[in-house]
């Protein structure tokens, strides 16, 4: 039996206004940005991610934004329908995991149902925090004092703690809210969204023909 991904009427709906607002052009610039000031610093420590065994895709990262939702859905639908069906398959399995590790009150690491043999399948699409994540950052939020965040333990075997490189990550979170918001005007969405990768795949219905 073949399972095939169905794409619900709230994909189709995301999409539609996405695609008719420009909010996915908006979010591939938010993501180039990112990406070019996220290389540059690393650049200055001299690293470079090419994986590890403490690979970040096996961190449970929560996404918070409906556009990137929909744009995942989006260009998770392009891929080979074989390797639809695997990711299916890796999601529900996660998800599965995820609830028992949870009910148990223990730790969570397990592989993101999109790394394929140490890759990501839509590693041009991924989210914000999968792009940000390794090197050391600071946040400043309006009215509150700003904060500092480490990098990864690859990038401390790597660069040890040495001097710092600011890297702001207050730019991209401004940007990225304020499409958010605009996105979820023109679609007529409220609430807020709190999904890994494994469950943003999981919403995708299946069948069996």
């Amino acid at each position: 039996m073949i399972r095939e991904a169905v794409i619900t009427r709230e994909h189709i709906h995301l999409r539609a206004t996405a695609e008719k607002g420009g909010f996915f052009d908006r979010l591939g610039e938010i993501y180039g940005e990112m990406d070019r000031v996220y290389d540059e610093v690393a650049s200055l420590y001299g690293f470079s991610c090419t994986g590890c065994v403490d690979n970040c895709c096996q961190t449970r990262f929560y996404h918070h934004t409906a556009i990137e939702y929909a744009y995942l859905v989006l260009c998770f639908t392009g891929l080979p329908r074989d390797l639809r069906t695997e990711c299916m398959d890796r999601a529900l399995a996660y998800n599965l995991e995820m609830k028992r590790v949870h009910a148990e009150n223990g730790s969570f690491f397990r592989m993101c149902p999109l790394n394929e043999n140490g890759l990501c399948l839509l590693y041009s699409s991924r989210p914000m925090i999968c792009r940000l994540h390794g090197i050391p950052h600071e946040l400043a939020p309006p009215g509150r004092a700003k904060t500092y965040g480490a990098g990864c333990g690859a990038f401390d075997a790597h660069c040890g703690k040495g001097v710092y490189h600011p890297f702001d990550r207050t730019p991209f979170y401004t940007a990225m809210a304020d499409l958010e918001r605009r996105f979820k005007e023109a679609a007529g969405i409220s609430g807020k969204v709190r999904m890994t990768v494994a469950e943003m795949l999981a919403s995708v219905s299946e069948h069996t023909p």
